[in-house]
């Protein structure tokens, strides 16, 4: 069954007069081909409208959309070849983070993102793309592993946050995120970040400090979900569109604060409409980086990395 949200009835509107118009020509053998091309006139440019003044709450719907590509469906769509590894030595092999060695056209690099899932049984098993400390711990085996082969690092984001359990605090989730943050910081390769969903919180950060960061662009970036940000504010969460808002999470507020370094165009609708094209899309961008941040010395790497996060943000007196 289709996903559609309310802001897209126009659109599912429209849809569905030009199906019930083309029956209707196919049935009676009538020449309607006026009144659909009419109607698909309409079509094209209600969409343009709706998805190009889409809110921060819009966008947030549009980033969870349940047929939206995630890590391993980009992963197979950009890479020549790619071979999975598994877990972080100590604990166990987090599922809620895939990383391994790949190729996108005869390049090698580390990749390493969150996998959420597409059905109630894979998304159990990945646990809904929050990871617990083993998940960090293994992304950072891999990023220093793609450290000592020389090879670049490319994180996809897409979580709702770091798995907020008992057991997750007790093995130490804040420490493995901010080991995280002072490894990439350092590391001696390039990083190429990319917002490819929701971007919450530390779970998202503990996979995005880089050299570039991108965000596709139905995606939202923030410290803090519209939902929780609305039950903390006003207790509830009736107020999560107010809250989104507020929180400027867009791809296009990022880009204006600053805090992106740009955003990766999606078909028309979102990325779930063209899978293909938004992959074609996040390669053609992640080519352009490779080429340029591969030619660089390690010094003048961690030097751009830690220069582009510490001049972040605004500092009155």
């Amino acid at each position: 069954m289709k996903t559609t949200f309310d802001f897209e009835k126009p659109i599912a509107d429209l849809q569905l007069q030009i199906e019930k118009v083309t029956q209707v020509a196919e049935k009676t053998q009538v020449d309607m081909s006026a009144t659909v091309r009419e109607l698909e006139e309409k079509l094209a440019s209600t969409e343009k409208e709706i998805y190009s003044n889409l809110t921060g709450w819009q966008n947030v719907q549009m980033s969870r959309h349940p047929d939206r590509p995630q890590t391993y469906d980009y992963i197979e769509a950009i890479c020549d070849e790619f071979i999975e590894l598994h877990g972080d030595r100590t604990v166990k092999d987090d599922k809620a983070i895939v990383g391994g060695m790949a190729s996108i056209d005869g390049n090698p690099v580390m990749i390493i993102g969150h996998q959420k899932g597409k059905n109630t049984k894979e998304r159990q098993y990945h646990n809904f793309g929050m990871a617990n400390p083993e998940g960090y711990r293994k992304a950072l085996r891999l990023m220093k592993m793609a450290e000592k082969f020389n090879k670049p690092v490319i994180t996809l984001i897409d979580t709702m946050g770091a798995y907020p359990g008992l057991e997750a605090e007790e093995r130490g989730q804040g420490e493995a995120i901010a080991r995280n943050l002072m490894e990439m910081a350092v590391l001696k390769v390039p990083i190429i970040c990319v917002v490819i969903g929701e971007g919450a919180s530390g779970g998202a950060l503990g996979i995005g400090v880089g050299n570039r960061v991108y965000m596709m662009e139905h995606t939202w970036y923030s410290v803090i979900s519209p939902e929780s940000c609305s039950s903390i504010l006003w207790r509830s969460w009736d107020h999560k569109e107010k809250a989104a808002e507020a929180l400027k999470l867009t791809s296009s507020d990022m880009l204006g604060n600053g805090l992106i370094d740009g955003i990766i165009p999606e078909p028309l609708g979102g990325a779930h409409q063209d899978p293909a094209q938004a992959a074609a899309n996040l390669k053609e961008q992640l080519l352009k980086d490779l080429a340029e941040l591969t030619a660089k010395d390690s010094d003048t790497l961690i030097k751009e990395r830690i220069d582009k996060f510490s001049n972040m943000g605004v500092v009155t007196e």
